[in-house]
């Protein structure tokens, strides 16, 4: 087969120097590297035979120790294993950074439509050109950096990454060489759980080092392509940030994390703006602007190194001495150096005094315990009764006086009722410090019903704060299947209530939804999930536009495709005419900031992909995106009969048995990658449930099983086909832009399976017959997907990708191997606690490089 010229590029520009840089780490000067090196691609060919030949893991671990005398010890082998999963993590890490390194030369990504594409055509279009500025101005995109452990790289390796693709673009062989020494003797594991604090010092590495710059670079090429003033598009690109502030079932954040955390970013930002600033004052020496650079001197310096307790919002200080500055610069000396001051006051539009909005979010069992605390403890000021509070849910509405009351509490209530009610009182801090946009949002998981809402909002009215001046927007999360299905329903109270309908009025009648993509796959399936959150969007618009609502839609994307992850900017790109697109926002995590933000060029690159998709999808939208009643039948009935084949999996007797005994999702719970929990409820037996969607879909890919991503679509295709409506699904994957995405997306996630790992199993007296029903519907989707695609590999339109993924997993086989031989070997020999102890730290450091490798597009 011939290769395509971007797959010529990737071949000589990574792969080819991916082998050449892997022989230095040969030479590198630490003891017995130099013999791990050696035999890593023995061990790793020795590997790739056995499974081939669907040997177990203890098989092909025993036989490749048999070949060599040396390795006749427990101990002996046990360090030799150590070893490879600690070069192996190092070779992952060159890999990454030798990808990011050509992204340029590679062409981005197999698609390359952007930014630059629609302005070439602005150029010429003018009634193109003037849509496009007319639709910025009312435009942004929010990334939402999450804290969800996804990609494991500690703060120390990602500055090394980050110097090592420099170094590799420059071909600096010096430098790539004692980069990777320093790679060596640096860490890959915390050695203690992270705090939440700990966690956002960890993301706010990417805020400072990729999104200031990059959000900066954006704005002024929008300026000069567009001739268009940078203050109408202030708001363009925002950002958000969970870590300190998400609390939902992880009982480690408090009060005192989220303000320590808001100090820290405001105290981040202005140490940014102050490195940018004397650059400006090295440069403008001239007369007229000493006054106003020695005001910018002061006010920058105090806040970046002597921050006081409770500072203030100096956003328009900050702008009115450096337009000052701009005024002096371009009256008096000719606009030199003006370009300087331009960078800086674009920045201080971007993020003012905050940096990045921090989001506040918990479950709505918390917020209801909440409420009955202080009806119990305070009868006849809250309004309500304990009556009321078991009421239907319409009595329940009702029942809310929204009375302005302030109501202490005890120090002896619950730790989380305590927490609920301090972190309402602290917003008001930190808006105070950083202005409304600094901490304005309150996210609801696992809303459920309209008075979920009206509560919270009730329980801030009880904690201060007064209607009038109420600036906080609450966001319902809506997740599973059923409530999805509910969502209609619950914002339509929402939207009749007269309390609600007025504040939300003062918020601009701007109301934010968010749309969870892991409990939903973890629910439904994966083909269920997406049709649930695409149909709720077009009921949801439909009803805001009823009801004149600016609705903005909040997407809980993960990392991979079984999570909402893939390619989202096609998404976003295909919405159709049904559905509200003003505004893109989603969450973004673990390998996914890594891969699509990790670097100026990515980060610069995805961004504006996310823009275009924004743009392109309202301004020169596909009709064929907006989808037909007998198409919309079609996709219901598929879904339907994937939630059917996925129930049937859910509920078999074997399925948390198996991923229990067979994956690693004992060892999340026990790893250093997180301060939540791996599941809600931790104190008790593990329930489906209760486990964290993170983990759930980590544990299937550790197994390289992926279920999530594709489990059902196999048997909703044979059951259209058989139903006579293919000819259907055909002209959906050509034209209907959601479908497509859609179907690529859960074709990443099989190529990143490999059944052949566990093909073993088939023949095991427990759960032989549990595998070979996963495989076959693995095997259905296959076959189906390829004869959809008119493909004979998965992934064939995407070529460079796909290369990038199976290079990946050739990598981290020998990982999978030496996890699942550990996993085994605890399971079914008389182990000590001692041996056991090193069998599961040795599954622990495997499950880092496994999910540290699997980046692509997440």
């Amino acid at each position: 087969m011939k290769l395509s010229q971007k797959q010529v590029v990737f071949e000589n520009e990574v792969l080819t120097r991916f082998d050449l840089f892997k022989s230095l780490f040969l030479t590198l000067p630490f003891q017995r590297v130099k013999h791990t090196g050696t035999l890593l691609p023995f061990f790793a060919a020795h590997c790739e035979r056995g499974v081939e030949q669907h040997l177990p893991p203890e098989n092909i671990i025993d036989s490749f120790f048999g070949q060599y005398e040396q390795y006749i010890e427990e101990s002996d082998r046990v360090d030799l294993l150590f070893r490879i999963v600690q070069y192996i993590e190092r070779q992952v890490v060159l890999f990454d950074a030798i990808e990011d390194s050509s992204f340029q030369a590679i062409g981005k990504t197999d698609e390359t439509a952007g930014l630059d594409s629609l302005f070439k055509l602005a150029q010429t279009d003018k009634k193109l050109k003037s849509r496009i500025v007319e639709k910025l101005k009312d435009f942004s995109v929010r990334l939402v950096l999450t804290a969800h452990p996804t990609q494991f790289y500690p703060g120390p390796v990602l500055g090394i990454i980050n110097d090592l693709i420099e170094a590799i673009k420059n071909n600096d062989i010096p430098n790539i060489n004692l980069l990777l020494q320093q790679l060596g003797k640096t860490p890959f594991i915390n050695k203690n759980k992270p705090t939440p604090v700990d966690e956002a010092a960890s993301l706010a590495w990417y805020l400072e080092n990729v999104f200031y710059k990059v959000t900066s670079s954006i704005h002024s090429k929008i300026d000069n392509e567009l001739e268009l003033p940078s203050d109408d598009v202030k708001q363009l690109i925002e950002l958000g940030f969970w870590p300190g502030g998400d609390r939902d079932g992880n009982p480690n954040v408090t009060v005192e994390s989220t303000k320590k955390v808001a100090t820290m970013l405001r105290t981040i930002l202005f140490r940014c703006y102050y490195r940018d600033f004397r650059v400006v004052k090295r440069r403008i020496t001239f007369r007229g602007a000493e006054q106003y650079l020695e005001n910018l001197q002061e006010l920058l310096y105090n806040n970046s190194f002597n921050p006081v307790e409770n500072p203030v919002d100096e956003t328009g200080r900050i702008l009115e001495n450096l337009n000052s500055i701009k005024d002096v610069l371009n009256t008096s000396h000719n606009g030199l150096f003006v370009e300087l001051v331009e960078d800086l006051i674009r920045k201080v539009n971007t993020f003012g005094c905050y940096f990045t909005t921090l989001d506040i979010r918990q479950d709505s069992s918390i917020l209801r315990n909440t409420i009955s605390y202080l009806v119990d403890n305070f009868d006849g000021k809250t309004g309500l009764d304990v009556s009321d509070l078991e009421a239907s849910e319409d009595n329940k509405q009702k029942a809310f006086k929204f009375n302005e009351e302030q109501l202490e509490f005890s120090d002896k209530a619950d730790p989380l009722i305590q927490d609920t009610l301090g972190v309402i009182r602290l917003l008001k801090n930190i808006q105070a410090s950083g202005s409304e946009r600094a901490a304005q949002r309150f996210i609801i998981s696992n809303c459920q019903q309209a008075s979920d809402i009206l509560g919270l909002m009730q329980l801030f009215l009880w904690q201060g704060w007064k209607k009038e001046s109420l600036t906080i927007d609450f966001v319902p999360l809506f997740e599973t299947v059923d409530d999805l299905s509910r969502a209609r329903v619950v914002m339509e109270s929402l939207y009749t209530n007269d309390v609600y309908a007025k504040h939300l009025k003062r918020r601009g009648n701007k109301q934010t939804i968010m749309l969870g993509f892991s409990d939903s796959t973890k629910d439904g399936g994966y083909l269920m999930a997406n049709w649930s959150i695409y149909k709720a969007k077009i009921e949801l618009t439909a009803l805001a536009r009823e009801y004149n609502v600016d609705l903005v839609f909040f997407d809980g994307r993960g990392g991979p495709p079984a999570r909402g992850g893939g390619k989202t900017q096609r998404f976003y790109a295909a919405m159709g005419g049904e559905i509200e697109n003003k505004h893109i926002q989603l969450t973004i995590q673990g390998q996914t900031i890594s891969s699509q933000y990790g670097s100026l060029d990515t980060a610069q690159y995805n961004i504006e992909q996310l823009l275009h998709a924004g743009l392109i999808s309202e301004i020169k939208q596909n009709n064929s995106d907006t989808l037909t009643d007998k198409q919309k039948n079609v996709i219901d009935d598929m879904a339907a009969e994937s939630h059917r084949k996925f129930l049937s999996l859910r509920n078999h007797p074997q399925f948390l048995k198996y991923l229990e005994k067979l994956s690693p999702l004992k060892a999340l719970s026990s790893i250093n990658i997180s301060s939540r929990p791996v599941k809600r409820n931790s104190d008790k037996e593990l329930r489906l449930q209760d486990l964290r969607a993170i983990s759930f879909v980590t544990s299937w890919s550790q197994l390289k099983q992926n279920i999530p991503g594709f489990f059902g679509v196999g048997s909703a295709m044979q059951w259209a086909e058989e139903n006579n409506l293919w000819s259907y699904v055909k002209n959906l994957y050509q034209n209907s832009g959601f479908f497509n995405t859609l179907i690529d997306n859960c074709m990443m996630s099989m190529t990143k399976s490999n059944f052949d790992i566990t093909a073993y199993m088939k023949d095991d007296k427990e759960f032989g017959e549990f595998w070979t029903m996963l495989h076959e519907e693995y095997e259905k989707t296959k076959a189906y997907l390829l004869k959809l695609s008119n493909s004979n590999v998965l992934m064939e339109n995407y070529p460079v990708e796909r290369a990038s993924i199976l290079e990946r997993e050739k990598i981290i086989l020998p990982l999978l191997i030496i996890q699942h031989y550990a996993i085994r070997t605890i399971d079914t020999n008389k182990l000590s606690n001692e041996q056991q102890e090193v069998y599961r730290k040795i599954i622990g450091r495997t499950i880092y490089g496994v999910v540290n490798a699997g980046r692509n597009l997440a």
